[in-house]
């Protein structure tokens, strides 16, 4: 068997970037591609919890098989003999095993990817494990440096000015070099990194002209000079944003903050939809997340950006206790 005829009943490899938060951000061609796969995979730390397939979920479809690729750690030590990227390289040449077996087996599996698949994400190490060996595609999506100064209501860069992005783990005197000699600049990989980027700033004189931006586009986002947070409430998905000086006289939007929930008790009838009240159907369809038993969840129609969650019916105080958040 010819090695073109071996790759055309192979699978194929999308890495599909999901944007910056928000389901609505989320390009056409990526729903599409989520909702017709065989197999999803997406990363997460070892609490479980995936932002990338919270935003992904609207678009998920019934039967698809699904690849949880677990960090075996984040910024702890290890005993792996071969240390911190010993540990790493070892997970990711596992994950990128569990995907081709899928691949092998003519199955279409779709990496889920925050922001963009190729800037500062994990779909790359797939890329590179995976891309000369499978007939494979990457779909860019909206990345958090867009999407910050989207917020901020504040331009990049404009005519001549350069653009630089930087990960916070520089070292500050290195990260203070960087900002000094460009126009505009973002700061990503924040969360315990914030200090040492805030003195970066301050080195380089231009603390008072940088932003913060935290989970932009989703209902928990937050903006507010970067001189004025505190580092103990920074987490992992934000980032520091100096935008275009010509166009510094530009006043930002006041900060979006995150609209108290509510919980509404509904009940849906005897035996099925025609049996529910107009107000039952009103809560139900301007509902973010849906809760209960799952037989019941699961006769209600599915819609865009509202979330299920089901459970037997033994279980009514660890339903009552479910994360309808994407998480840190």
């Amino acid at each position: 068997m010819g090695e073109a005829t071996k790759r055309e009943q192979t699978g194929r490899l999308w890495g599909v970037g999901l944007g910056p938060g928000d389901p609505e951000l989320v390009t056409v061609k990526a729903a599409r591609l989520i909702g017709a796969a065989d197999v999803i995979a997406f990363h997460s730390a070892r609490h479980g919890r995936s932002i990338a397939r919270s935003v992904a979920a609207p678009y998920l479809t019934e039967g698809q098989l699904e690849e949880h690729l677990v960090y075996p750690l984040t910024t702890e030590t290890t005993d792996h003999p071969g240390g911190y990227q010993g540990a790493m390289d070892d997970f990711y040449a596992d994950c990128a095993a569990r995907l081709a077996a899928h691949l092998d087996a003519g199955r279409d599996v779709v990496v889920l990817a925050e922001g963009d698949p190729l800037f500062y994400g994990s779909y790359m190490h797939m890329h590179k494990r995976l891309a000369d060996r499978y007939p494979c595609e990457v779909v860019p999506g909206v990345t958090s440096v867009s999407a910050a100064a989207a917020v901020l209501g504040r331009p990049l860069c404009e005519r001549d000015e350069i653009l630089t992005v930087l990960p916070g783990t520089l070292p500050p005197d290195v990260l203070a070099d960087r900002l000094r000699s460009t126009d505009a600049a973002a700061v990503m990989k924040l969360g315990r990194t914030f200090e040492n980027v805030r003195e970066a700033f301050e080195l380089a004189g231009r603390a008072d002209e940088a932003w913060y931006v935290e989970r932009a586009t989703t209902d928990a986002q937050r903006t507010a000079p970067l001189n004025e947070v505190d580092p103990d409430e920074v987490p992992y998905f934000s980032l520091a944003l100096l935008p275009s000086p010509i166009n510094s006289t530009l006043t930002p939007p006041a900060t979006k903050t995150a609209p108290e929930g509510s919980v509404t008790v509904v009940g849906l009838g005897p035996a099925g939809p025609e049996w529910m009240t107009p107000e039952v159907r009103a809560a139900i369809a301007g509902a973010d997340d849906v809760i209960g038993y799952t037989t019941y969840v699961d006769r209600l129609p599915d819609r865009a950006r509202q979330r299920k969650h089901g459970s037997d019916n033994r279980v009514e105080s660890e339903r009552g206790r479910v994360r309808t958040g994407p998480g840190p």
